[in-house]
């Protein structure tokens, strides 16, 4: 019932488009733009449909804006989290503050499948050197865990001391210590690494509600 009440509440948020075309991607928006591609193979429908998510450009109330071309059309928009009815489905749309976390086509059947990026995008980029070096892709999608394995450790310590030091509970269990101190320079760097690895997890459509939660 709540996935339905949740359904219904985005699809009752897509405006129609205005019929513009598709702007080809340019090498300046590759750290602002995410473009995602069904083809028709994969809805067995005839139009071809693309997302264009411009990630530094919200609405009025700060929320980032999904817009879907179809045959290269303006055909709708709406706010994230987006869901579009297609041909044989629909098209869902979620972001983070790093990019996108889901870009996928939900058939009526429930089989689903993730669009594919622009060859030109971030994203695009970044699957093309998975394919070509799949060991040290995966030696890269290593480190960013790694380093946001450590933020979520850092986060949970500077949660947990306030807590710790309220004075009923330091009564109980005597005075509490961060188990680490570090200087502001490691924990600036710590935390760009940590907000590295997310955005690197972001280009490939990654995302997991705690590890990519702390490098916000």
């Amino acid at each position: 019932m709540f996935q339905q009440w949740r359904r219904r509440r985005a699809i009752a948020r897509i405006a129609s488009g205005d019929g513009s075309a598709l702007r080809p991607f340019r090498i300046w928006q590759l750290l602002s733009r995410s473009l995602m591609h069904l083809d028709p193979a994969t809805t067995e429908g005839t139009a071809r449909y693309s997302v264009d998510v411009r990630q530094w450009k919200t609405d009025e109330n700060g929320y980032v804006m999904v817009h879907l071309y179809r045959n290269g059309l303006h055909h709708a928009a709406s706010r994230t989290p987006a869901l579009f009815p297609v041909d044989g489905g629909t098209i869902e749309v979620a972001t983070s503050a790093f990019g996108l976390k889901r870009c996928h086509y939900v058939a009526d059947d429930g089989i689903t499948h993730q669009l594919s990026p622009d060859p030109r995008s971030a994203e695009g980029r970044r699957a093309r050197f998975e394919h070509r070096s799949p060991g040290l892709s995966r030696a890269v999608g290593a480190l960013s865990i790694m380093a946001l394995l450590v933020g979520v450790a850092l986060l949970l310590q500077q949660i947990a001391i306030p807590i710790l030091q309220i004075p009923p509970i330091a009564e109980q269990i005597g005075p509490v210590e961060p188990l680490v101190r570090l200087p502001l320079w490691l924990t600036i760097t710590l935390g760009i690494a940590a907000a590295a690895g997310s955005t690197e997890r972001a280009l490939r459509l990654r995302y997991h509600w705690l590890l990519d939660a702390a490098g916000n």
